[in-house]
């Protein structure tokens, strides 16, 4: 009862590391309380979760007891590129309710004081860093460096926030191949990740940012082809929330042993559901102006 369990899972795909960390938590995981219990809640499953997906873009990708459907991770990932930065709030605006932050806006956009930096007045301003671009130039110019990481976390405002970032940094080193291809390999930290509710979509959702995003960028500056290596996504707190449990037995530990893994999965690379997640975008578009209309 002294220590929290650290679980160790390595998988070629997403859907089979996704399954099997998830399943690891609900058998091997302890209990545990959170600040976001309501009193008739049981405890939650949790443990410190490291899970390693060798071909992040191999079907089967699509796990089908995750909680959303396609178009939701299709906005998911519009969300990780940016899409919804607008619905933060003003930090000097008092009682306003809009989000703290997105991750794009904190890994595009990272914000410290010039005055902190520079031990100028209060009148410099903010001083914004953009990571992303920082990490596909480091990428670019040397692909061994050790030095190609993001970072979330804010302490002035992080400290005492009610619900700050889960996800804490994502670090990036590129091998080269015998053909001349390079592999964009990334470790991603979160210090709280819910693995019911949450985890799949994140992960599915940086595979795609690191594709669509870093290594574009990389392959763009480059000239090379640029593909995903393995991804590797360490938890601090992996965990099913109490209330979560039910569901996720219903849905998922109930059936392993008359489902195939085949029935669990979808692929991904499928020319249906391909078409399905693209074909998303203009609602999904539509919907957030629809809603920057209405608040």
């Amino acid at each position: 009862m002294k220590n929290i369990p650290v679980i160790a899972i390595a998988e070629k795909t997403l859907a089979e590391a996704y399954e099997a960390a998830i399943i690891a938590v609900y058998q091997k995981g302890t209990r545990f309380k959170t600040q976001y219990d309501k009193p008739e809640d049981p405890e939650s499953m949790d443990c410190t979760m490291n899970i390693t997906i060798e071909e992040p873009e191999t079907d089967p990708m699509i796990h089908m007891a995750f909680p959303g459907g396609i178009e939701d991770l299709k906005e998911y990932v519009m969300e990780l590129k940016g899409f919804k930065d607008h619905w933060t709030k003003n930090m000097n605006v008092e009682g306003d309710k809009r989000w703290e932050y997105t991750y794009h806006g904190r890994l595009q956009n990272y914000g410290v004081w010039k005055e902190l930096i520079e031990g100028k007045s209060h009148e410099a301003g903010p001083f914004k860093v953009d990571q992303v671009q920082s990490v596909i130039d480091k990428l670019s110019k040397q692909p061994f460096t050790r030095q190609a990481q993001m970072i979330t976390w804010m302490p002035n405002i992080d400290n005492d926030c009610y619900d700050p970032p889960c996800l804490q940094s994502l670090w990036y080193r590129i091998l080269e191949d015998e053909a001349g291809v390079y592999w964009l390999n990334c470790n991603v930290r979160f210090r709280s990740n819910d693995a019911w509710g949450a985890n799949f979509m994140n992960m599915f959702g940086f595979i795609q940012f690191n594709k669509e995003v870093i290594a574009a960028g990389v392959a763009e500056k480059t000239g090379k082809t640029v593909k995903l290596g393995r991804l590797n996504w360490h938890a601090d707190s992996f965990h099913i929330y109490g209330k979560d449990l039910k569901v996720a037995k219903e849905r998922l530990f109930d059936r392993l042993n008359d489902m195939k893994f085949e029935e669990r999965t979808m692929n991904f690379n499928d020319e249906f559901i391909r078409e399905m997640y693209e074909e998303a975008e203009k609602p999904i578009v539509n919907k957030i102006k629809n809603y920057d209309q209405s608040h």
